[in-house]
């Protein structure tokens, strides 16, 4: 238990510096385009935002263009 409270802290550190780190990339107006790859399903590659992208883009403080 010690050990997953441990990671779960460290997850948690890593997010908050990404967010950060990011927050600082766009406040020196970097290019804010951001591409998701995965996996190439039968229906092919799709631009298209999932509930997932966007939920991800909310987490970082990102409202996403669609």
């Amino acid at each position: 238990m010690k050990k997953l409270l441990q990671a779960i802290e460290a997850s948690l550190t890593a997010t908050e510096a990404a967010r950060e780190a990011l927050q600082e990339i766009l406040r020196r107006g970097a290019d804010t385009g951001i591409f998701f790859a995965g996996v190439r399903g039968r229906g092919g590659m799709s631009s298209d935002l999932t509930r997932e992208d966007r939920e991800f883009l909310r987490a970082l403080s990102i409202r996403p263009d669609r």
